[in-house]
C-alpha cells in the first residue's frame, strides 16, 4: 500500500548512500600532510642554516680582503720600508729602509709622515700570543708603541704568513723600485667547521726612489 502511495506522488525510495571520508581516511591524509610539511620545514630551516653560514664566511672573507686592501694601499702611498726579521722594534732602527726575504712585520713612512721621527712610522706585524700556535695581524700607527689587532677572533693566522720586502734600501742602494710581497695563511673556524685559506697580494712604492 505504502508502495503504491508513494509511486503516485511519483516519490522513488533509493537505498541509504553514505558520502564523504570515513575516520580512518581522514586520519591516514593528515599524516601524509603533516609528514610532508615537516619534510619540507626541515629543508627550508636547513636551507636558511647553509645561507646564514655562507654569509658568515663570506664575511670572514671580507674582513681578510679588508686587511690585505689596508695593508697594500698604505704600502702603496707610503716610503722607506723597513722589514723586521729579528723582532727589532726599537724606534731607531724602523726609520731606515730594509729589505728582507722573509719578515715577521714590516714599518714604514706613511703618505704624509716625517721620516726624521721615529715616532710615527707605521707598522703591520704577524704575531702570535699563545706560544707560537695561532697568530693575529696587528698594526700601529705610532711606531710600534701600541698595536690593535685587525683579524677575527674567528681567523686564525700561521707562521708561514709574513712580508718580503725587495729594494728597500734605493736610492743608492740599487735600482730596484721598493716592492713588498703580503702573504696570509690560516683556518678560519667558524661553528666547529674549520676552513684553510691561503691569500697573497703585492704592492710597490707609488714614489719612484730609483
Amino acid at each position: 500500500m505504502k508502495k503504491k502511495i508513494f509511486k503516485y506522488l511519483n516519490i522513488e525510495i533509493c537505498p541509504a548512500k553514505q558520502d564523504g571520508y570515513t575516520i580512518l581516511e581522514t586520519m591516514i591524509a593528515i599524516s601524509l600532510f603533516l609528514i610532508i610539511i615537516t619534510a619540507g620545514m626541515g629543508a627550508l630551516l636547513n636551507a636558511n642554516l647553509l645561507h646564514q653560514k655562507s654569509q658568515d664566511m663570506a664575511s670572514l672573507m671580507d674582513n681578510l680582503s679588508f686587511i690585505l686592501e689596508d695593508m697594500s694601499r698604505n704600502l702603496r702611498t707610503g716610503y722607506d720600508y723597513h722589514c723586521i726579521n729579528d723582532g727589532n722594534f726599537a724606534m731607531g732602527t724602523i726609520v731606515a729602509p730594509r729589505s728582507c726575504a722573509s719578515g715577521g712585520a714590516i714599518a714604514f713612512e706613511y703618505a704624509f709622515g716625517n721620516n726624521t721621527v721615529g715616532t710615527d712610522q707605521w707598522v703591520y706585524k704577524i704575531e702570535s700570543n699563545d706560544g707560537g700556535a695561532t697568530y693575529n695581524v696587528l698594526k700601529s700607527v705610532d711606531g710600534a708603541q701600541s698595536f690593535v689587532q685587525l683579524n677575527p677572533p674567528e681567523v686564525a693566522i700561521n707562521s708561514v704568513s709574513g712580508f718580503s720586502v725587495l729594494g728597500a734600501e734605493a736610492p743608492g742602494g740599487n735600482l730596484q723600485q721598493p716592492f713588498v710581497i703580503i702573504k696570509l695563511v690560516g683556518t678560519i673556524t667558524y661553528k666547529n667547521v674549520t676552513t684553510p685559506f691561503s691569500l697573497q697580494t703585492s704592492a710597490s712604492q707609488r714614489t719612484i726612489d730609483i
